[in-house]
Order: structure tokens, then C-alpha cells, then sequence
């Protein structure tokens, strides 16, 4: 199978989805790989380490969506990226499509198919590709936060760890799955004061058992986020429902009632966000203020730190990649059902309820779509 890598267009997307070593794998497993000119220059990779590898370097994002039939990506595809969608090929990246109508709109008008890195599911409700991103956005998020939480930057002018008699920032952090507990962690270990809210109360002990009390645990309600957002200085979102729009636990009554420059930081603004006062900007414009208080809502954090990210990436996606080079879209299904949850587009119709719940669309499940698969 031709495998194709192009650039990606995102503001200040600096990832690329491969790695020579990912280049190598592929080539081994007997497939050609096309990349292309300048792709992973901004994560550090030059066209020759991808030419020593094997790939081919070609000019052109034309030449490479045009070359393939599978699609690696980082990011959803843009508008410029549109028209090069095609019915007999495979997108695989991440879409968060339930908060993009206009991608969603796009893949199904181009009879495409389109496996999002996020909602591949294992069984114990693990998310393999979505975690290596949502690691890295955590531990950014105390980072970004505590620069923001700087007079020059907007903020209050408290210090993350405060000082010998002086009290530290007091850190909110909304929902303790991957992102929400590496938040917690690097914020906890800049000697903030850190409060972690979820539902689940497993993940709550785990925490406990991790950190031994040095970050409190409490379960999320309606009142326990009310009172602890209007006391914060920091709130970093991290909930999550796999493939489905994030809830808004803090509403504008909350963010109105909030210290004069305190900091929201909204890791699930790539599934619409976590704060109704969220929206979606860019690393060119990453912050704006309502109601004096600071928001940050990048929708692609770990672009920041591509080298990092790329290669954390490319560790978990590269196995699904082979996968489905080797054995087609429906036989690496057949042969690891979940991947079958990442599929979200099937040549033109859309196989995930969550999405079409989001859009009200009509949606079948990929079982019906492509039987045996299921």
C-alpha cells in the first residue's frame, strides 16, 4: 500500500504524523511511503532522515494525497485539504469530529473513509492513541497557566508555588483522566495548591494512592465546581467523553464570579470545551479575556512541543498504521475490534453515534457498513 505523509496546515501545527523509524516499519512491511518536501521540519526531522529511511520526499501535498492510499495525518483536515479528499482512501488521524460539522460535512461529501485516532477504544475503556497527546497537554497546561497567571501576561500575579509565607496559587482541575491527573501532577509538583474533581471514584483513589494527599480528590458535583471555581486562580478543563462533546461544567455565571485575572486553561476545547465561555484559538492568538478573566483554548496544545509529541505519537499510532496497510481497513478490524470504534466515516456514511448525535445526522454502525466486521 502507498502510505502518504503531508505537511499539515493547522496554525503553528508543528507535528507530522511519522518518524523515519515509523518510515522504516513501513518500508519493512513491504509498503511505500511518500512524505511530503519539508513535512517534519518543524518537529526536527529533515527530508533526508526520511529519505534514509526510504521514503519517498515528493514536492507537493497534491503529489502525496494523490500518491495514497492511506492518509497519515496529526490533524483534521482543513479546508485547503478538502478537495483532496478521495472515496477509495483512508484517513487516519485525529478529527474530534463531534465539534467540526465542517469536517464531518466535508468527509462524508467526498465518499471518504476516516478512522479518528480518539475514539479507538480498548475494552477497559482505554483510549491507546488519544493518551501520549492528552499526557503532553496536561503537563503544558500548569506550564502555560502558571505564564498566563504573570502580571505582563494578563494574569493576577500569583506565583504557582508562592513563596515562604506567602500562600501558593490554588489549581482546579476538572475531570482525572490522562490529562487531567498529568495536570494535577506537574502542577502539584510546582508546589501549587491542587484540587482534581471526576466522577469515578477508582480514579480518584489512584491519585491518592499515587500522590498520598499532596493533591486533593474530591467527586464532582454541581456545587463542589461552583465553590472551587470562584476560589480558584487556575482552572485547567480535562473531562472527556470518547468521541462525544465535552460537557460545560463551568457556565458564564461562574467565570463572571471569578478573581479579576484568574486563568482558564481548556485542554477539551478540541471537543467543544469545557467552559461555556470557551472557544476555539490558535498559538498565533492563544489567549482572550471575559469578564477579566484569562482563557486559554488552544485546540492543538502539543504542537507546541512537536518534537516530543511526534515521536510520543508515532509510538502508538504506527502499530494501527502497519495494521491497516498490510491487511486493509477491514481486515485490520477484523483482526483488533477496536479499531473499529475509531472509525467514523465509512466511505461516505457516518459510523459513530456519538458524532451524529452532535450534528443530528443519520448514522449506521460500522457492522452494518461493512459486515464482518463487527
Amino acid at each position: 500500500m502507498d502510505v502518504g505523509i503531508p505537511r499539515e496546515l493547522k496554525d503553528h501545527e508543528y507535528r507530522v504524523a511519522i518518524t523515519p523509524g515509523g518510515v522504516l516499519e513501513l518500508a519493512d512491511a513491504g509498503h511505500r511511503v511518500v512524505v511530503e518536501e519539508g513535512a517534519g521540519l518543524g518537529s526536527s526531522i529533515t527530508d533526508e532522515e526520511f529519505r534514509k529511511a526510504g521514503a519517498v520526499v515528493l514536492e507537493t501535498a497534491d503529489e502525496v494525497w494523490g500518491a495514497a492510499d492511506l492518509i497519515l495525518k496529526v490533524k483534521e483536515p482543513v479546508p485547503e485539504e478538502f478537495h483532496r479528499l478521495r472515496k477509495d482512501q483512508v484517513l487516519f488521524t485525529y478529527l474530534h469530529l463531534a465539534a467540526g460539522r465542517e469536517v464531518t460535512e466535508a468527509l462524508l461529501d467526498s465518499g471518504t473513509t476516516a478512522v479518528a485516532y480518539e475514539t479507538v477504544e480498548l475494552p477497559d475503556g482505554r483510549l491507546p492513541l488519544l493518551a501520549p497527546m492528552s499526557e503532553v497537554a496536561g503537563r503544558m497546561a500548569p506550564q502555560v497557566g502558571a505564564h498566563l497567571l504573570e502580571r505582563e501576561s494578563g494574569g493576577r500575579g500569583v506565583l504557582m508555588g508562592g513563596v515562604s509565607g506567602v500562600a501558593a496559587a490554588k489549581v482546579l482541575v476538572l475531570g482525572g483522566g490522562m490529562a487531567g491527573q498529568n495536570a494535577a501532577w506537574i502542577a502539584q509538583g510546582m508546589e501549587a495548591e491542587v484540587t482534581l474533581l471526576d466522577k469515578n471514584v477508582d480514579k480518584l483513589r489512584y491519585v491518592d494512592q499515587i500522590h498520598k494527599g499532596r493533591i486533593v480528590t474530591l467527586m464532582s458535583n454541581r456545587q463542589t465546581i461552583e465553590e472551587l471555581v470562584l476560589q480558584a486562580d487556575l482552572v485547567i478543563g480535562s473531562v472527556l467523553i470518547p468521541g462525544a462533546k465535552a460537557p460545560r461544567l463551568v457556565t458564564e455565571e461562574h467565570v463572571h464570579g471569578m478573581k479579576r485575572g484568574a486563568v482558564l486553561v481548556d485542554v477539551s476545547i478540541d471537543q467543544g470545551g469545557c467552559f461555556a465561555t470557551s472557544r476555539m484559538t490558535t498559538h498565533s492568538k492563544p489567549t482572550y479575556v471575559v469578564d477579566g478573566v484569562v482563557h486559554y483554548c488552544v485546540g492543538n496544545m502539543p504542537g507546541a512541543v512537536p518534537h516530543t509529541s511526534t515521536y510520543a505519537l508515532t509510538n502508538v499510532t504506527l502499530p494501527y498504521a502497519v495494521a491497516i496497510a498490510s491487511a486493509g481497513l477491514d481486515g485490520a478490524v477484523r483482526a483488533d475490534p477496536p479499531l473499529g470504534k475509531g472509525v467514523n466515516v465509512y466511505h461516505g456514511e457516518l459510523a459513530h453515534q456519538q458524532v451524529a448525535e452532535a450534528h443530528g445526522l443519520d448514522w449506521r454502525p460500522l457492522a452494518e457498513l461493512a459486515p464482518g466486521t463487527g
